[in-house]
């Protein structure tokens, strides 16, 4: 063989060799790319239904463009619900639920109920302090009572007060002026830090004063005269479809506030007062869509939105005439149901998914989506994997309470298309059981609305059923076990 060319060779394979070496000295000073952690925008708004919006009720003459947008650009969750409530500020317990992630029967004492068995220091591993340890620069704005002060505690910046007016100061304005206002602050001292803020607001939990130029768009009133009916106008939005001028029976809470003493409807359950509130309510619910849009522009021109999620959701939902009522204070879906909407990094837009989720899953699926270790007093499940298209829903069964009132109270449990309520008030003088099939009669329409089909009613006493009622009776008490329930219906096994 030619030794000049073996000597080429070696020549050649040395210098391979040099420069291999070189990109690899290259590669290690390069500096590390350190993945950037997200941003969290948490929008809670007070007693909204999730039929108040068009992309859960096509009747719905609410004009909401903002979160319609951001629906549309995210995931909406249809089946999404709060636990209930074992105290009649449903606002309470419900919002220990979203800072804790523990469910219904396992929060701290409040207001009158007792929970020897709670965690101590629970506060030490709600949101704020949580994204705190976890290196977030955090921030809440809220309205204040019927909530949980010692977690609100924990965001190092707080600004909370209850606005529910309808001028710039007093009103929703208020709350996104806070959040602007933090966000300025953020600019000014380059906090690189990642942010969690917590974007409460006081509306549309009544009093629902509006602005005077959203209240003109939906034909209502400020009503303020008990003697007299608000003035009826063309422009208020109509009736819900499942509408009635009263309850067939009582819902077991005597001089229960949201149901005797809501300024503007007091008792009044006729269609002009139903109709102006709706408006009201309308009016409180579009402002809270203007203050969300100049948040997320400033998001925007930060250049923060597209590294930031942004969950929308209510504390729970309410009936403001649906089925003769008006608070919150009931199980059928305009109330035990909330809307969740959420948007952000790996979330495909335009999904649609059931869910099956409760408020008390916000917290670890908040976690899983920091990448944030989930404190072990955690007892609801991170739905992460159906924000990521990875399942459809979170559970098969979803139950709820409400005992706010007389005990046991009500109770519900839903399984695919079926839903039971059962109502055990009044010390015996009101039990009441109802059935629905959901597919049929999403409006939970009972006798009263004198609906033509069989299916369009209450089917708890239908024979044809009979078997249907009695799976669900029992689903209902092994979901009541499940959460260690500490009360029994009549017509069920004594504790």
């Amino acid at each position: 063989m030619n030794k000049g060319r073996v000597l080429s060779k070696v020549i050649v394979v040395f210098l391979i060799a040099i420069v291999g070496l070189g990109c690899k000295d290259k590669e290690k000073n390069k500096p590390v790319e350190v993945k950037k952690k997200p941003n969290f925008l948490f929008v809670l708004v007070d007693d909204q239904s999730p039929f108040d919006f068009k992309f859960y009720d096509s009747t719905s003459s609410l004009d909401a463009p903002t979160i319609t947008q951001l629906a549309k650009d995210g995931l909406i969750v249809d089946d999404a619900r709060h636990m209930g409530a074992m105290v009649g500020a449903v606002c309470t317990p419900s919002r220990h639920m979203i800072m804790s992630g523990r469910t219904v029967w396992s929060l701290p004492s409040m207001q009158g109920y007792i929970n020897p068995n709670a965690p101590e220091n629970l506060e030490e591993n709600t949101i704020g302090a949580v994204f705190n340890r976890a290196g977030y620069s955090t921030m809440r704005t809220c309205k204040k009572g019927n909530s949980y002060p010692k977690a609100n505690k924990q965001f190092t910046v707080v600004k909370d007060a209850t606005k529910r007016g309808g001028t710039e100061e007093s009103g929703s304005a208020w709350h996104a002026d806070q959040v602007l206002t933090y966000l300025d602050g953020r600019e000014e001292t380059a906090d690189e830090n990642p942010f969690f803020i917590y974007f409460g607001l006081s509306h549309p939990h009544d009093i629902r004063d509006g602005t005077p130029e959203l209240l003109a768009k939906y034909g209502a009133t400020n009503h303020t005269d008990k003697k007299n009916l608000p003035p009826a106008n063309e422009n208020q939005p109509p009736l819900p479809e499942n509408y009635l001028n009263a309850h067939p029976f009582h819902h077991g809470h005597l001089e229960l506030r949201d149901e005797e003493n809501v300024s503007g409807v007091w008792k009044n359950r006729d269609e002009q007062t139903v109709r102006n509130e709706i408006g009201r309510e309308y009016a409180c619910s579009e402002n809270i869509d203007i203050q969300l849009n100049k948040v997320l522009n400033k998001l925007e021109a930060m250049g923060e939105l597209d590294n930031t999620y942004i969950i929308y959701t209510s504390d729970h939902g309410i009936a403001v005439g649906r089925h003769g009522l008006m608070g919150k204070q009931n199980l059928y879906e305009h109330s035990w149901r909330v809307p969740l909407i959420v948007k952000g990094p790996g979330i495909k837009a335009n999904q649609r998914v059931k869910g099956n989720i409760y408020l008390t899953d916000i917290l670890p699926t908040l976690c899983d989506l920091a990448e944030i270790e989930i404190p072990e007093t955690v007892q609801g499940k991170s739905f992460k994997p159906i924000l990521m298209g990875e399942q459809e829903s979170l559970r098969d069964v979803m139950y709820g309470v409400y005992a706010g009132g007389s005990k046991p109270g009500m109770r519900t449990v839903k399984k695919g298309d079926w839903k039971l309520i059962k109502y055990d008030v009044l010390d015996g003088k009101v039990r009441e059981t109802q059935l629905f099939n959901l597919a049929e009669n999403p409006n939970e329409y009972i006798a009263e609305h004198s609906k033509p089909t069989e299916m369009q009613n209450d089917l708890s006493e239908n024979p044809k059923y009979a078997a249907k009622l009695a799976e669900m009776e029992k689903l209902l008490l092994e979901e009541m076990e499940n959460y260690g329930d500490p009360f029994r219906l009549w017509d069920q096994e004594t504790k």
